[in-house]
Formats: C-alpha cells, sequence, structure tokens
C-alpha cells in the first residue's frame, strides 16, 4: 500500500508522546513492506531542523515539512467567537500546507491518507478533491473532553465559561470529522466506545501505541535508595496543570516524611513557576537526551494527572521498561491496568503520599509491579500486533 501520514507536528525526532505515537505506527507499517510518505506541520512550538534528520530516514518518507505559525493570537482568538469553527483547529489551517498537500496527492497514487489528530482534519476537502484514497483518522485523544475537564478546575468563571465554549466548537467539529472520514483508528477502547456511543456509523478500531521490545532494554536502576521522577512534555497543558497540583498539595507532605528520596521532574518546556517551589529533595531536571536512559536510572514513575483523554505514551514506555507506575485514574486511562498488580493508582495528596511511602519501604513489591507491567506491555502493545490491527481496517475499507 502507499500511504500518506498528515501529522500535526513532525513525528521525528520521537521523544514525546505524539511523535512517538506517530513515528512508531509509520515504522511499524514500514515493517510489514508498505510505503509511508510523511508530511509534517513544523510550528513555533514544534520545530524541527529537516536538515539534522537522519538522511535514510527522510529519503524512506519522503518526509515534507510546512511552517505553520500555529500561535495564539488575540485578535483571531476574538474574532473567532463570531463564528462556528473551532479556534483550536483553525490555528493549524495554512493556504501554504494546502498546497503542498496538493502537489503531493497529484504526484503520486495514495491508497490510504491517515490523518494524524483532528488538528489536520481542515485539509479533508482538499484531499477528496485531489485524490481518490481513503482517508483515515488517527484520533489520539478526544480532545475535547481533555478542554472540557480542564475547565472543571479553573476557579474563574469568565475564563470557565469561555473554556466551556471552545470545547464545545472543539467538540461539534470533531463530531462532524468522524462521520466524513471512511476509518477511524483510536488509541484506546475507551475512546472507541465514546465514539460509538455518539452513534458513529464509520468503521473503527483500537490501534494502541505500539513498541519495538528489542529497543525496550531494561536494566538495573542505579540508585539504591528509591527514587521518584516524573517525564512528561511541560508544554502540554495538563501535564503543567498537574505537576502544579503535585508540587502544591503533595509535595510538602512527600518532602516533610521521605527527604532522602529525591524526586525528578524532568522534560522539555520546563515552566519557570516550577522554580518557585523549593524542596531539599526536589531535583528539576528540565529536558533529557534519552528518555529510556533517564527512565532506566530511577525507580518510581509518578504521573499526576487531572485532566487528559487517549493514553499516555510515557507511562506505555514506563511499564515496558519494568518500572513501577503510580499514576492518577485520567493518567493511567486507556490501560488495561489492575491497580496494585501492574499499576499503583493514587488520586488524592493523601493516596500520593500512601503510595510513595509503600513503594520506599516495599522495594520487592515495587519490582515484581514493574515486572507485571512490562508482561502487560509486552502483551498488548507489541508494535507487529497493534500495526496488523490498523492494517485491518485499511483493508476492510479499500474493498468497500
Amino acid at each position: 500500500m502507499n500511504i500518506l501520514q498528515i501529522c500535526n507536528k513532525s513525528p521525528y525526532p520521537p521523544k514525546e508522546g505524539g511523535p512517538i505515537a506517530m513515528h512508531n505506527l509509520a515504522i511499524g507499517l514500514m515493517l510489514q513492506n508498505h510505503k509511508v510518505d510523511i508530511l509534517a506541520m513544523n510550528t513555533h512550538k514544534f520545530h524541527v531542523d529537516v536538515d539534522n534528520l537522519p538522511v535514510d530516514y527522510r529519503h524512506k518518507t519522503n518526509f515534507t515539512t510546512v511552517y505553520i505559525d500555529t500561535r495564539i493570537k488575540i485578535m483571531d482568538a476574538f474574532l473567532n467567537l463570531f463564528t462556528s469553527k473551532s479556534y483550536h483547529v483553525q490555528r493549524f489551517e495554512s493556504l501554504e500546507f494546502t498546497e503542498t498537500l496538493k502537489y503531493l496527492l497529484k504526484s503520486k497514487n495514495f491508497d490510504i491518507v491517515q490523518l494524524e489528530t483532528i488538528y489536520v482534519a481542515p485539509y479533508l476537502a482538499t484531499i477528496r478533491k485531489y485524490s481518490n484514497a481513503k482517508i483515515v483518522l488517527r484520533s489520539h485523544n478526544m480532545e475535547h473532553l481533555i478542554w472540557n475537564r480542564f475547565a472543571q478546575t479553573i476557579k474563574n468563571p469568565i475564563k470557565r465559561n469561555y473554556l466551556f465554549y471552545l470545547a464545545k466548537k472543539l467538540e461539534n467539529f470533531e463530531k462532524e470529522v468522524f462521520a466524513q472520514v471512511d476509518g477511524i483508528a483510536t488509541i484506546t477502547n475507551v475512546d472507541t466506545d465514546y465514539i460509538k456511543s455518539l452513534g458513529i456509523t464509520t468503521p473503527i478500531v483500537t490501534v494502541p501505541f505500539g513498541l519495538d521490545f528489542a529497543k525496550c532494554m531494561c536494566k538495573p536502576t542505579l540508585t539504591d535508595t528509591p527514587s521518584f521522577f516524573h517525564l512528561g512534555s511541560m508544554d502540554w497543558m495538563p501535564n503543567q496543570e498537574g505537576i502544579k497540583w503535585f508540587l502544591k498539595d503533595c509535595m510538602p507532605e512527600i518532602a516533610k516524611r521521605f527527604p532522602n528520596n529525591v524526586v525528578y521532574l524532568a522534560g522539555r518546556n520546563m515552566p519557570s513557576w516550577v522554580s518557585s517551589f523549593s524542596f531539599s529533595n526536589l531535583n528539576v531536571v528540565g529536558e533529557v537526551d534519552d528518555a529510556s536512559e533517564f527512565m532506566n536510572a530511577k525507580n518510581i514513575m509518578f504521573v499526576p494527572l487531572l485532566s487528559g483523554s487517549g493514553v499516555r505514551v510515557k507511562i506505555i514506555e514506563g511499564m515496558a521498561l519494568g518500572k513501577t507506575i503510580i499514576s492518577t485514574s485520567i493518567g493511567a486511562e486507556g490501560i488495561n491496568f489492575t491497580d496494585g498488580k501492574d499499576i499503583l493508582i493514587a488520586n488524592t495528596p493523601e493516596e500520593f503520599v500512601e503510595k510513595f511511602q509503600l513503594c520506599i519501604e516495599n522495594v520487592e513489591l515495587c519490582r515484581t509491579i514493574g515486572q507485571n507491567a512490562r508482561k502487560l506491555i509486552e502483551n498488548e502493545y507489541d508494535i507487529s500486533a497493534t500495526t496488523k490491527n490498523l492494517l485491518t481496517l485499511y483493508n476492510q475499507i479499500l474493498i468497500k
């Protein structure tokens, strides 16, 4: 098959959730001997220097990028209030991107055009006009649910109502796109069930995030005293919200009771306000060069997400490396876990402190949970199996 993968950010380098999910899926398809061309948006927030990407990768994928300024602009946001369009999505519309897409569609016959996230869906009409390819939406999250959940945490009523308004317009757009594409690939069964509950009849399949386990090597942890870490892109709003809550409501008691257990915060674009929290056992690392190396050197991952949707790629990676994960229910959403067996769930400050203590006092239990986590991910997130799920959907819609 010839597949065009359209991405709202560059899949390479695969250092965070979205790019990792897109990159691994492309690799999985190519391992099955399918041709994947990649058209990606290059933005101010997620900018890559194409010339620095591996030459072999660029040639294999016919890698093409177009710069789009997706930064929020006050006047555009204000004018958007008087339209039915989603401002979240409008920021990703570009005439230059449209022209590049038209050129690619005219120059090659594609069997499938895969839209990575709802944010590239504005180009549906262009694809229909210039190609006979079937269109598949890969829904990474229920985007409007992220904003709904975030709005519920806002105390300012004006800001809260504005966010609810934006979330509603985004929800309407998502529903329209679900009905317009030829197929939908979600990352979790939770999202699949939600879309079906809307009455959408578009063929849909769950295609979990896939991992190449040959590259997921568990190594002995370097620290004897249990250490804790959070690793996630800090320009993603739910991560900022969760870490601020953790530092404000959980960390004071953790620092008081476990001063010898270091808590590491890592991730790109660490906000300046993090430095306002001063704890003797808090180590703010910032962006790391090698996520696997960083995780292998630590003991326990914690994920204090209060909003979000889909599945957290970093949790999947941590579990694949045999790490014990302490997460909120929302953070672990979409993973087929058993609390206390292959993951630990904590939803309140008291529960986070309790789970930290459990891990510190029961090293053998942590080791067992990590081993169980690795087995779970091996069984459900192997890249070859997840790719076959997607190919089943492709074949289903191609024979229609």
